[in-house]
């Protein structure tokens, strides 16, 4: 049974969720839109019908079947009382006498264009046609072939004599209104003007449209009075994209032809409606091409000619809405003791979800797709699976540390025992004897001596490992100065340098640890095999038998006295296999690069791992580790088939049940990366390594296959996915993108929708928001810290995909050390190269896009660029970094004296500006007494 403040706890999470879909439901409700319309009950006098069907092009492979005309005609002959058609051949020739069977007039066309063999061909059988045909009343001869600049109008006038010399029917040809008007003499050899007024094309709006076919009419009309004139194309798409203040879709269509109807028979107006039923494969012809039908493709009306304008699927919309946001929103009933904000916060992003992919389905369900946008479509929308996914995680993440409970797991020191605190701390050699001569001075002359109390028994027995590998020789005494000093009396340290054959590294290593006495062990191991982990598994064969505890720092780690003091005691649980504390770092105030790259890594240490830590999920990386020896041993100890030794053995570990614990105490204190160019490879090294642990460790996360538990599981998948996945994917979808740009700009075709460019601008400001948030709650830095931290994070987007592509490719890769301590040479190439041209491509074609929609002005290209600009901010945040590394800017001392000089121009008193955080010297009393940030 669950405790009463579980069941209350459940029944206010279930009470937040029905609140949240009641809302998303009403919210539903709310924006239903109705629109009024004039009722039209009478019929068509005609409608534009082609006999096609799919997306295959006429001149191809869509040939019209008798059963599929007979069945067309008979839908249409109830709305219409006549048809236009726009060719006599290709199967077209079959309409006629089967339109006849159905009481159906029919307006034969003959396609005319710069092929001189096949505008005879359409010539003759439209004759034909119209002579066998009684229900024949007109013949077009040609389709905007002025307007596409087929014919020259003289030639048209031509064949259009031709063809009315040997009919008894009128003849006319089709155009748009203004050629009409430009060439007078074309509307005196006709029999009738055919004009063609769609103000779509024109970029009015849906509520101009009908105003504006109006004065069009009454423009001809004085033009040519007397002329008898047709509006032989009028109408509206129901999908596509906007052009200009023209804005396509099933309301304005509707609307706008039922206001058209209504009015011309008013006017008694003569006209066409272009036309019957949907054409797919009209995409050639812009996103609207396929959608100006009043049927869709499958011969179903789109909307009623009376009542109120609705959208009868409306509903069925907002059931899967619903029904996604309620089933993504269950996954909170596996929280521990949420909070209702958090509920609220996890809830509504469900929901918002679920309308997404309402969204999704409608577009997919009410567009037509050749085989290339469908797999475009489908690729997009594969790719923003998962970041949509992870866009969730990180929201989960904002609502537990913004609203939900603070961190349970946390390890925190125990108060010292008396015995413990009865111990003396670690002291040289030298200090020992000192202190031994001492107390022999000080002692009693008696010859009956006091018996001597029982001594303390020792803690558990610590073996501290520190591989070295070319370390600087200074750097790594100061490692082993500080833990000399470990208040902590059962220790030994085991120093190994590998594979360094100079003595100038390891000898004086060797001398310094003879100084430091016999707890030191020096090993110098050459020609080791399997990198770091060789190493360390060199370095266990040294270690002594009764150590229980081994402990793992880098060579540049300088500790507190106080580290396995508080930190032991954790493994007082037999449970407990792994003890991790957090990496800090004493030199960010080397540089401005410095000083936010310490920004960015205390991220993850303040963020991440105390989140992961709450379900047991934490990633071991090596320096500051504790790690049960029995645990090790069970695990089988350091591994070399990937590069990032260290997070691999610590999933052993928890894959073989064993309990982790995570502290946000500083205990360690390193160097961070000499230059950008070392920053971005251990990036990589990590990167890389983590996917070598995917591909070893994905089939234990099946069920049963190892202890880890569901949270754990979950923990690890997303983390990866939040990782690896999010920048690849972000990568990816940015070099689509980016060769998607010329398809957009110059064959006016596939358009991406905002269906797949909302949810990447989304993405991103939920990343944006969770950057900011969590830091400003978690991470105890200035703001300008934070921004060149969220800097820094950005800035490895491309190494890191980078890493996975290799990871994907290759089997292993070399360990590269991450070069620290001041003795890294500054590479001469620029380190962001191929970020720049990535970065600049993808400014560029923003540019190119919005040059090339200066005429068209459509919506989603706009959001498109857009994109564009949000996707190169990665690319260029390395580059910003790469150019500070070298500039003067990225020293504080430059940033002191423009302070200074630029107070004193201004008559002002010097101010004190914000600077980088102090080194810290973690020896003795220098170190914050707490060890906290």
């Amino acid at each position: 049974m669950l405790a009463p403040y579980g069941c209350v706890a459940m029944r206010a999470v279930v009470a937040v969720l029905i609140f949240v879909t009641a809302v998303h439901a009403g919210l539903w409700g709310l924006l239903r839109e109705s629109q009024p319309a004039p009722d039209f009950r009478g019929v068509l006098p005609s409608v534009s019908y082609a006999p096609f069907d799919g997306t295959g092009h006429p001149d191809v492979d869509n040939i019209p079947t008798t059963e599929r005309i007979r069945s067309d005609l008979k839908t249409l002959a109830p709305m219409s009382k006549a048809i236009r058609l726009y060719s006599s051949t290709g199967g077209v020739e079959l309409v006629p006498p089967i339109a006849n069977e159905v009481g159906l007039k029919v307006t034969v066309g003959a396609w005319i264009d710069k092929n001189l063999d096949r505008n005879e061909r359409e010539m003759q059988a439209a004759i034909e046609l119209s002579k066998r045909n009684n229900n024949v009343n007109g013949i077009v001869v040609g389709n905007e072939t002025i307007y596409r600049g087929e014919q020259k109008v003289e030639d048209l006038i031509k064949l259009i004599q031709r063809v009315k010399g040997q009919v008894n029917v009128p003849v006319t040809t089709g155009e748009i209104w203004n050629i009409w008007i430009e060439h007078p003499e074309l509307a005196s050899s006709v029999d009738f003007i055919a004009a063609h007024i769609l103000p779509y094309w024109e970029g009015f709006s849906d509520k101009q449209a009908v105003d504006q076919a109006l004065i069009i009419y009454q423009k001809l009309r004085d033009a040519f009075p007397g002329k008898r004139i047709v509006i032989a194309e009028f109408g509206w798409p129901s999908a596509g994209y906007n052009l200009k203040k023209a804005m396509p879709g099933p309301f304005e269509q509707a609307v706008t032809l039922r206001n058209f109807v209504h009015r011309a028979e008013a006017v008694g107006m003569e006209y066409n409606i272009v036309e019957a039923i949907d054409q797919p494969w009209k995409f050639f012809e812009g996103g609207v091409g396929p959608y100006w039908g009043i049927l869709n493709a499958s011969r179903e009306p789109k909307f009623n000619w009376t009542g109120p304008v609705v959208n009868k699927d409306y509903w069925k919309l907002a059931t899967v809405a619903l029904l996604v946001g309620f089933l993504l929103s269950t996954p909170i009933f596996r929280l521990t003791r949420p909070t209702m904000m958090q509920a609220l916060l996890l809830s509504a992003a469900a929901n918002g979800v679920g309308a997404w992919v309402a969204t999704v389905f409608a577009y997919w369900t009410g567009h037509y797709f050749v085989w290339g946008s469908a797999f475009a479509l489908t690729l997009g929308l594969t790719l923003l699976v998962p970041l949509v996914l992870i866009a969730m995680a990180r929201i989960e993440e904002i609502a537990a540390i913004a609203f939900g409970r603070g961190p349970r797991r946390l390890w925190k020191a125990p108060e010292a025992s008396a015995d413990m605190a009865a111990l003396p701390a670690a002291a040289a050699p030298s200090e020992i004897k000192s202190l031994a001569a001492t107390d022999a001075a000080d002692a009693p002359l008696s010859p009956a001596a006091e018996p001597e109390p029982a001594a303390a028994p020792l803690p558990p027995k610590v073996s501290i490992h520190i591989p070295a590998y070319f370390e600087p020789p200074e750097m790594l005494k100061q490692t082993l100065d500080a833990l000399a000093r470990l208040d902590y009396p059962n220790f030994e340290c085991v120093v190994i340098i590998n594979n360094t054959p100079d003595p100038a590294f390891t000898q004086p290593i060797q001398d310094h640890c003879r100084e430091l006495g016999e707890r030191f062990k020096f090993i110098n191991a050459e020609k080791v095999q399997g990198f770091k982990a060789g190493a360390l598994r060199i370095a266990m064969e040294r270690t002594a038998a009764d150590a229980e505890i081994i402990g793992i720092i880098d060579a540049d780690y300088v500790v507190t006295p106080n580290w396995l003091k508080d930190l032991v005691p954790a493994f007082d649980d037999p449970r407990v296999g792994l003890v991790q504390a957090p990496q800090e770092h004493r030199d960010g105030d080397r540089s401005l690069m410095h000083y936010i790259m310490n920004g960015e890594y205390a991220g993850f240490f303040d963020i991440g791992m105390v989140q992961r830590n709450e379900v047991n999920g934490i990633i071991v990386h090596g320096t500051m580790c504790l790690i049960r020896r029995a645990a090790m041993d069970m695990a089988g100890g350091w591994s070399s088939d990937t590069i990032c030794e260290d997070s691999d053995l610590g999933l052993e570990i928890m894959e073989h049940g064993w309990l982790t614990h995570y502290t946000n105490t500083r205990y360690g204190f390193g160097l961070l990366p000499d230059t950008y160019e070392a920053f971005k490879k251990q990036r990589h090294r990590w990167a890389y390594g983590g996917f070598q642990i995917i591909k070893k460790h994905w089939r234990r996360f099946m069920p049963g296959a190892s202890r880890l538990t569901p949270d754990q599981r979950r923990e690890f998948a997303l983390g990866w996915l939040n990782w690896l996945g999010a920048e690849s994917i972000g990568v990816v979808v940015a070099l689509l993108n980016l060769i998607w740009v010329p398809i957009v700009a110059f064959a006016d075709i596939a358009i991406p929708d905002k269906i797949l460019t909302l949810p990447i601008i989304a993405s991103f400001v939920v990343t944006l928001m969770h950057f900011l948030v969590l830091y400003r709650l978690r991470v105890a830095i200035k703001v300008p810290q934070m921004l060149g931290a969220m800097i820094a994070a950005m800035s490895v987007q491309w190494t890191v995909s980078r890493a996975v592509a290799q990871g994907l490719i290759t089997e292993h890769l070399a360990f590269a050390r991450t070069s620290k301590g001041g003795l890294t040479m500054m590479s001469v190439e620029f380190q962001a190269f191929w970020e720049a041209v990535i970065g600049v491509l993808l400014l560029v074609g923003a540019a190119v896009l919005l040059a090339s929609n200066a005429y068209r002005e459509i919506h989603e290209i706009y959001i498109f660029a857009g994109v564009l600009v949000l996707q190169s901010l990665p690319f260029l945040a390395a580059v910003a970094i790469a150019i500070l590394e070298n500039s003067r800017i990225n020293s504080f001392a430059f940033w002191r004296n423009t302070g200074i000089r630029t107070a004193e121009l201004i008559g002002l008193r010097p101010v004190g500006l914000p600077g980088a955080i102090p080194a810290r010297q973690p020896v003795g009393s220098e170190l914050p007494k707490d060890g906290v940030r």
